[in-house]
């Protein structure tokens, strides 16, 4: 219990007072969010790290009066007063202490504070902003919820691996270099001139070590370093939750990290993941996705049409539909054809950022017209039986708009996949908040020393569904 672990200066948290505690005298420790003069009667929101409770300040005590008078945003005070309940009137539901307030008796200020530079519960501030004033930003109520989250899922995470024989064991942060997807951040040695520690990319070296010498199941939630470009998923340093076990199939591994992954979202979220999750080969994803990793909220699929543009005249999609690694692909969207011209010119910008080098298209006005009922520039270059049977196999019907992805099976994979998850975020398609979902079967990588990155050791689309490849150990990166 929170409120019962609370510091001597203060008998309630501010966010745990409820009208349990009415006609109590309590003390308050915590920060002025918003302070309100509604004509001789100052109301006060103040904060801890619990929430808000509402401060009513009254002129009887012409000194503690005149004190509040002095308050500003984020001062930081300490009040003594009696828990009241408010007005029926006057509740917000919106608070867990909404139904009550704290009539003040004693205040004293602990710090006062110059004017912030912005609102604590202001929307939309730029990330510049917020880093300029980062003790600021960490006080707000979002930024305290994050952290508490992230504490709370380590948690659920160390309980669930204690309770399976996992021990967390702390590995060396100098160490020896290891290749691995990325660059090693260097520490000079002072004993060793010439000579550098790597700050490690990952536990890697030392949990073979650990699985070698008989541990068998071991984890750490730890910090790793790649010096490498930033991405959106990515930074210089990072947390990684590193796990290693001996003696486990692969059904058994998935199984046992399976329940973890749901344990961890009912315990810090109270979200009821599917049970079991759902299977995919990483050639179906790249096939119906163009991602290793789709996003499954988003109910739109490739539909592959590279047999039938082969023999077309339309010169974009049969010199990529008879190219070695051509691909061509349609993505229907359902009830799309009301996106604009300009949208579809932004779209077509969108997936240039891919090597994408246009953005084809129909929109289906009326598919019992044929040709007639359909509205695009491309159209007048395709025979009526290809027609047909694009419309039949992506299943099309009236409204619908169809874009077509046609180019090298990398291009296409990437830009229709990154359009397939904008178009479902744009159009509010999810279908639901979280849809966790197993990839296996991944194709062998080599590393190309020309292009500087992992390469497929095979096409995915022609590999056997049977075959089961190994696995790469390491992050391709």
């Amino acid at each position: 219990n929170s409120e019962s672990k609370h510091m001597s200066m203060r008998s309630h948290f501010c966010g745990l007072v409820t009208k349990e505690s009415v006609e109590q005298t309590v003390t308050l420790c915590g920060w002025v969010n918003r302070r309100r003069d509604h004509g001789g009667v100052i109301f006060l929101d103040v904060r801890d790290k619990e929430g808000l409770v509402q401060v009513v300040c009254n002129p009887d005590d012409a000194a503690m009066f005149e004190l509040a008078s002095s308050l500003r945003n984020e001062f930081c005070v300490k009040i003594t007063g009696r828990v009241v309940l408010r007005d029926a009137a006057l509740v917000n539901p919106k608070l867990p202490t909404g139904e009550i307030e704290v009539v003040c008796k004693e205040l004293e200020i602990l710090n006062p504070s110059v004017t912030p530079p912005f609102q604590l519960d202001e929307e939309n501030l730029s990330e510049t902003t917020r880093l300029t004033h980062r003790v600021l930003d960490l006080r707000r109520p979002q930024m305290q919820h994050n952290m508490k989250l992230r504490y709370r899922t380590a948690m659920a995470i160390r309980k669930f691996l204690d309770a399976n024989d996992f021990i967390d064991i702390e590995t060396p942060m100098l160490t020896k270099s290891t290749p691995e997807g990325a660059r090693d951040y260097l520490v000079p040695s002072r004993v060793h001139d010439g000579q550098f520690f790597a700050l490690p990319q990952s536990p890697q070296l030392f949990k073979q070590m650990l699985m070698i010498a008989g541990y068998d199941r071991y984890y750490q939630i730890v910090k790793c370093f790649r010096d490498e470009d930033l991405r959106a998923d990515r930074q210089p340093e990072f947390t990684q939750v590193d796990i290693e076990t001996s003696f486990m199939s692969e059904q058994d591994i998935r199984g046992l990290f399976e329940n973890m992954i749901r344990g961890v979202f009912k315990e810090v979220l109270n979200v009821e993941l599917a049970n079991p999750f759902p299977t995919m080969t990483y050639a179906d994803a790249m096939h119906l996705y163009g991602s290793d990793k789709p996003d499954l909220r988003v109910p739109l699929q490739f539909t592959e049409l590279t047999d039938v543009m082969k023999t077309v005249e339309f010169k974009v999609f049969n010199s990529a539909a008879n190219l070695e690694d051509g691909r061509v692909v349609a993505l229907r969207v359902p009830n799309g054809a009301e996106i604009s011209r300009s949208e579809i010119d932004a779209y077509t910008q969108f997936v240039g950022i891919y090597g994408a080098k246009g953005l084809a298209y129909i929109k289906v006005n009326d598919v019992a017209a044929g040709r007639d009922g359909l509205q695009s520039p491309i159209v007048k270059n395709i025979p009526e039986a290809n027609l047909n049977t694009i419309l039949d196999r992506v299943g099309a019907v009236d409204g619908d708009i169809v874009f077509f992805g046609a180019d090298k099976a990398k291009i296409v994979s990437e830009a229709l996949g990154a359009l397939r998850i904008k178009l479902g975020h744009d159009l509010n398609l999810l279908t639901c908040k979280w849809a966790p979902m197993w990839v296996v079967d991944f194709p062998m990588f080599d590393y190309d020393e020309e292009d500087k990155r992992w390469v497929a050791c095979h096409h995915p689309f022609t590999s056997p569904k049977d075959e089961h490849l190994p696995l790469l150990a390491t992050d391709p990166g």
